[in-house]
């Protein structure tokens, strides 16, 4: 067990952790989650320091993200670059006070920029307000939501720092001296990234491979088939076995590929609950079906967390739409000609 797991454990914040390769993990606390803290990733190259996924925006946060800056021995003017795997605040909350207290440019790949650019267009609570409407819940169950919500609303969904870099599928981050190459993993968000160092031989995989928990694979505002491109980034990165996984949250850990099958399964089997639900009720709604559903704590004491249970279950609904396993009837879901020939 190394110290980051046993600090997990312990209900504890990990160390800031020299690492393989002169890399350095700084825990930076997400204040009132589960998750506890995001890890941010320092890595030293030949020209400055690229930081990776600076973490929530708080007091408290920037104090553990400067801390683990003087740790390895520098401070925020000596950060060249910030290079996010994806743009929720829990990872890019302090981007923009990273950049204006260093100057760096920030990278982010193509796809999750163009998700920021969308959101400018609408406020949050109104873009979440339609995109509840579109997947047909109920009018006042969406009151209900967005009343546990309230002005978090606006803080989770708003978007953040903008991107000075493109960081495209197998493109090297520009950083002298280090070959860290970015990995398109599109699922969790549209514009997911992980890390490859070769020299390290470390994978930073942001929240596509977590050790513990599944990452949460919900039907986005920009729609698409967010499950269907997460299981094939999980088969793109059981090809980097042999790396230690230095993920976004809990622990660093071992075996990519057996918890990569781990997670395609939790999906799979998932699929397979949706499929003996919607034959069970007949024509159920996503709502209805979501209600229906196995989830970690009994439905009427998810909170505001309904808004991903309800966009994990309709990410599933979609991939089993697209293989004819379900058929969608206006709000109403039906099995399919191809029902149990699939998942």
């Amino acid at each position: 067990m190394n110290v980051q797991q046993a600090a997990w454990r312990a209900k504890e914040l990990p160390p800031v952790e020299k690492l393989a390769g002169g890399l350095v993990s700084v825990p930076v606390p997400i204040p009132d989650n589960p998750l506890r803290y995001t890890l941010c990733y320092l890595v030293p190259g030949g020209d400055g320091l690229v930081v990776v996924d600076p973490g929530w925006d708080s007091d408290a946060g920037w104090d553990a993200l400067t801390t683990g800056l003087a740790q390895a021995g520098a401070t925020a003017a000596d950060v060249t670059g910030v290079v996010l795997t994806h743009v929720h605040p829990d990872h890019h909350g302090l981007t923009t006070r990273l950049k204006a207290a260093s100057g760096a440019w920030v990278a982010m790949h193509p796809a999750e920029q163009a998700t920021m650019v969308r959101d400018l267009d609408t406020e949050p609570g109104i873009a979440l307000t339609g995109w509840l409407r579109d997947l047909h819940v109920p009018e006042a169950e969406i009151a209900g939501l967005l009343g546990r919500w309230g002005k978090a609303v606006d803080l989770h969904f708003a978007p953040l720092a903008d991107a000075d870099v493109m960081l495209e599928d197998g493109d090297f981050v520009p950083l002298a001296g280090r070959r860290l190459r970015a990995i398109w993993t599109p699922g969790h968000t549209p514009g997911h990234l992980c890390l490859f160092d070769a020299d390290a031989q470390v994978l930073l995989t942001g929240d596509h491979v977590l050790p513990r928990i599944s990452p949460n694979i919900g039907l986005q505002l920009s729609g698409g088939d967010p499950l269907g491109r997460y299981l094939e980034s999980l088969e793109k990165v059981a090809a980097y076995d042999a790396c230690e996984a230095l993920p976004g949250h809990e622990y660093r850990f071992s075996g990519i590929a057996a918890r990569a099958a781990e997670l395609d399964g939790h999906h799979r089997e998932r699929c397979r609950e949706i499929l003996a639900t919607v034959d069970r009720l007949g024509a159920p709604t996503i709502w209805q079906v979501a209600s229906e559903l196995t989830w970690s704590r009994p439905w009427d004491q998810i909170g505001p967390m309904l808004v991903g249970a309800v966009a994990e279950t309709a990410a599933h609904v979609e991939l089993l739409v697209r293989s004819g396993e379900l058929v969608r009837d206006a709000e109403r879901l039906r099995v399919g000609a191809l029902f149990g020939l699939g998942h």
